[in-house]
């Protein structure tokens, strides 16, 4: 709403070309100003107008103000606010408007002291110059006078100190410290002569214990409780009283640390990182300037969640820093929706540990152990191949930095083997050197510490143990100086004597822990200041090993939840591995051209289906056909085409449809395979179940054989279609049938890549799927049985009434065309009337049809006989022809009797005679 009053009141001036900006006069208009451009390092605040709003116009109108602001460390120079005039100009144009940079106003204070600024205002800018003054009883320690250029000033900052008494006749307050030399952390090699040096440092100082000097007795406890215990021993029980104890290891410290308590003993650890160490009711008097280690943990989680980790694995050393680190961390990955898969610890030997890891397919891997013990692991872990593109170890920072160099007899891995299982592990460190390098309470850099220890050593830096945690050690010390400074009344404040200490007096113990808590300071390591369990806050350190050197990679503030990446971290496979075995879920889709190869054959089958069902339809008033029940015909039709279009919905799958519409398909297979089946073999089981009925009865039944009713049929094929669809019905409403997915064994494949296929199968299914299957199968299986056994108890039956009742499916039809075409019984048998009754059996036909064959044949056989027969008549006559030309006829005998000649014989027979009896031998 504001921008759109000011555009309407500003709307002329918006026709206007836009004129340059910065410290140019802008064109002159009485409509308002031009926008101007702002200083170098500076921007103008518009007063009233929202960064849009301000990109929307070129001109402000008169009496607007706008106002100069400055980036960093930078100050206005010049008009520091500007007005529009009403002749369209900006006030004081002559004089331009610059940001400088300043010098730090730490300079124009001074502890116990006086500055004095001359040469510019506050604040101080280039030539000012500052000289600095101490208040009496103090003296200047630095120059006394500094100038400002180009933002900083020519000399460090001075401090006064107070005049002290002289060392001889300054009281000694003792320290009893424990310095680990060797073993799991061999710390004391670095840390002791940081606390000598901090020790040279204090005592040099006059403002701070100017009537004391503090003193060292220590002792080797090589990180083992047993030999802390006899050392421990020695301190509080020797001369002279100790003030104060200082053990390194966590083990040490918690020995230390409870029995402390019983002789009015403030604690002060600088390499202790034991989480347990911050119970304030176990340890009341304890406090370190190591974090604990849980103070790695939100790190640790921080880098889980950068690059998407949800799974992880942990292999300790079985002590109670580590496994109370771990306990924190399982709290802290599970509020974050991560989980430790697998966790494993070891006492000394990480043999079996490691081989579980791999066993287990451990991945992103958590390793909380002492450095002695870390080369046994990773020499482990190199004869498992757990190390590589596909794993990555978190490790404690504060090793050596060539910890896995160093010769280690108890392992038999060489160095390169041990460099190459160690390559790419990220480690976290707490940050125990201040990275800004400023002047810490010493008056030291931490670059300035580094060097100066480093003189002090005996070694390299990385062959040191502790060199680490060395400005840990250095600003420890500190602490102690300025906790007693403030308990003996140091500067100018009232206190106590400190000499006056023992092992029974509460009230200085309670004083020395007020002041001990509420320290704050800049140390080399950082600001020291501690929390409410004693423990310091600091932040973490993110290093990878890269090429066998530590590379740092980021840092990570906890209490603020800021992560700071410089993105140099490197991977062996170019980017971060999973956490697990990559599983690629792959559905397994049905073969498209297998599916279109079906698909077009029940097409084809739908279509003759169709064909046979016309020509069913379309000839019904044949005969033939109408002696085979056409409306079940027709029905078996319908139902092969159902079956067969069942096909297209089995062939849907994920392909093609998507989830929501996989249950529709699910009952479409179910209702198309139901009611095709129950049509389709319904019909023709029920001409088998009549035949059987009718033709397997007795003679009482004869009567049932001469008619038949037709809607005993259809009724029989509606009872099996109604029987399915309230199966189906009932199957559908109460356990419908739904997209379930089948799962297979995981394949690997061919590429060398860090993931498995793993084989997915849609189906559809239900919750008692194998119950609804089994009601459903049981009951089509009795029915086929059924229909088998009747199928063989009427193949010797033949009827009219049912001519094709031993035929199947499509038989049928090819049975018609065959009587149709090759018999051409058509328009004869047409004019028929149905005939009833029974004939006989399958043998007696077949018996009828040999017996009309061999009829023709003997018809034939007798036709030449009767030929032959023919041919010997007429010879035989001839013969006889002959013979009575050559014998003539005898005279009678005179008495009257017959001619006398010689006797015919008896067994010669008559020509008719003869003939008649070859033709009954020639006939069957």
């Amino acid at each position: 709403m504001l921008l759109l009053l000011l555009l309407l009141l500003l709307a002329p001036l918006f026709l206007r070309p836009p004129g340059a900006g910065g410290a140019q006069t802008p064109n002159a208009t009485s409509e308002g100003c031009q926008i101007i451009h702002p200083p170098w390092e500076g921007g103008i605040r518009y007063r009233g107008l929202t960064r849009d709003q301000v990109k929307a116009i070129n001109f402000l109108p008169v009496d607007y103000e706008i106002e100069y602001v400055c980036r960093g460390e930078r100050e206005v120079v010049g008009p520091k606010v500007r007005k529009c005039l009403a002749n369209g100009s900006w006030t004081d144009m002559d004089t331009p408007s610059r940001c400088v940079r300043i010098c730090s106003k730490s300079y124009l204070t001074l502890e116990n002291g006086k500055v004095f600024l001359t040469g510019g205002d506050l604040p101080a800018l280039d030539g000012a110059r500052v000289d600095f003054r101490c208040d009496p009883d103090f003296h200047l320690v630095g120059s006394s006078r500094s100038i400002c250029s180009q933002g900083q000033w020519s000399t460090p900052k001075p401090h006064c100190q107070v005049n002290r008494t002289p060392h001889s006749e300054r009281r000694a307050v003792y320290i009893g410290a424990l310095f680990p030399m060797s073993g799991g952390w061999p710390g004391g090699q670095a840390c002791q002569p940081a606390v000598e040096m901090a020790l040279e440092d204090v005592n040099s100082r006059r403002d701070i214990l100017p009537d004391y000097e503090l003193k060292l007795i220590h002792h080797d406890s090589k990180c083992d409780p047993g030999q802390a215990t006899k050392y421990l021993y020695e301190l509080l029980y020797n001369d002279p009283i100790k003030i104060i104890l200082m053990p390194g290891c966590s083990s040490v410290s918690t020995l230390v640390a409870e029995a402390a308590r019983m002789w009015n003993l403030i604690v002060l650890s600088y390499g202790s990182s034991s989480p347990a160490l911050s119970n304030r009711q176990r340890f009341p008097t304890f406090f370190r300037t190591h974090p604990s280690a849980t103070l790695h943990n939100p790190t640790r989680v921080k880098l889980f969640e950068k690059w998407g980790w949800k799974k992880i694995a942990t292999i300790q050393q079985t002590t109670e820093v580590f496994t109370s680190t771990l306990d924190d961390l399982e709290e802290r990955v599970k509020e974050a929706g991560i989980e430790i898969t697998f966790r494993q610890s070891f006492f000394s030997d990480p043999a079996v540990p490691v081989k579980n890891l791999k066993r287990q397919d451990a991945r992103i891997i958590v390793g909380l152990f002492y450095e002695t013990e870390a080369r046994k692991v990773f020499c482990e872990v190199y004869k498992e191949r757990l190390f590589g593109k596909k794993y990555v170890w978190f490790l404690i920072g504060w090793y050596a930095d060539n910890w896995f160099k160093i010769y280690d007899p108890s392992i038999n891995c060489t160095v390169d083997e041990m460099t190459e299982a160690v390559e790419g592990h990220i480690t976290t460190e707490i940050v125990m050197l201040n990275p800004a390098n400023t002047r810490s309470i010493s008056n030291m850099t931490s670059q300035e510490f580094v060097e100066k220890l480093t003189k002090r050593l005996k070694r390299h830096p990385e062959e040191t143990g502790g060199f680490q945690e060395a400005p840990l050690a250095y600003d420890a010390i500190w602490a102690l100086a300025l906790a007693l400074n403030k308990t003996s009344g140091g500067g100018g404040h009232s206190g106590v004597r400190l000499e006056d200490f023992n092992y029974n007096n509460q009230t200085i113990t309670d004083q020395i822990y007020r002041a001990m808590n509420s320290s704050s300071f800049e140390g080399v390591s950082g600001h020291v200041v501690f929390d409410a369990s004693g423990s310091r806050m600091a932040w973490t350190l993110i290093e990878q090993l890269q090429g066998g050197s530590y590379k740092k990679i980021g840092y990570y503030d906890s209490t603020k939840d800021d992560l700071s990446w410089s993105k140099t971290d490197k991977w062996i496979g170019g980017s971060p591995p999973a956490d697990q075995t990559l599983v690629i879920k792959t559905f397994r889709f049905l073969s498209q051209k297998l599916f279109i190869s079906v698909s077009v054959l029940s097409s084809l089958g739908i279509v003759l289906a169709v064909v046979c069902l016309s020509f069913n339809i379309y000839n019904s008033h044949v005969r033939y056909i109408q002696n085979s029940q056409p409306n079940l015909n027709n029905l078996t039709a319908v139902g092969c085409s159902l079956a067969l279009a069942a096909v297209f919905p089995l062939g849907l799958d994920g392909y093609h449809i998507g989830r929501n519409q996989f249950p529709f398909v699910c009952q479409a297979r179910l209702w198309l395979l139901g009611l095709g089946f129950s049509l389709g073999y319904g019909s023709m089981f029920t001409k088998i179940w009549w035949v059987h009925t009718v033709f397997t009865k007795k003679e009482e039944k004869k009567e049932w054989r001469k008619t038949l009713e037709p809607w005993k049929l259809y009724a029989t094929v509606g009872l099996l279609v109604g029987m399915d669809v309230l199966t189906l019905a009932i199957w559908q409403i109460v356990d419908p049938l739904h997209r379930t997915i089948e799962t297979f064994a995981k394949e690997e494949p061919k590429e060398d890549i860090d993931v498995s296929i793993l084989p997915q199968l849609e189906h559809c299914s239900s919750r008692k799927m194998n119950t609804w299957l089994g009601i459903f199968y049981g009951y089509k299986g009795l029915l086929l049985l059924l229909g088998i056994f009747l199928a063989y108890e009427t193949k010797s039956v033949s009827t009219e009434k049912i001519n094709d009742h031993r035929a199947v499916g499509m038989a049928i039809y090819n049975v018609a065309m065959r009587r149709l075409i090759t018999r051409g019984e058509w328009q004869s048998e047409a004019q028929d009337t149905m005939k009833t009754g029974s004939s006989t059996n399958n043998n007696e036909e077949e018996k009828s049809r040999l017996l009309e064959k061999e009829n023709r044949e003997l018809e034939k056989i007798i036709a030449e006989k009767e030929e032959r027969v023919s041919e010997l008549r007429h010879q035989l006559q001839s013969r006889q022809q002959l013979r009575s030309r050559r014998h003539p006829p005898t005279p009678p005998d005179p008495s009257g009797g017959l001619p006398r000649g010689p006797p015919e014989p008896p067994d010669r027979l008559s020509c008719d005679e003869l003939i008649l009896s070859t033709a009954r031998a020639m006939a069957p």
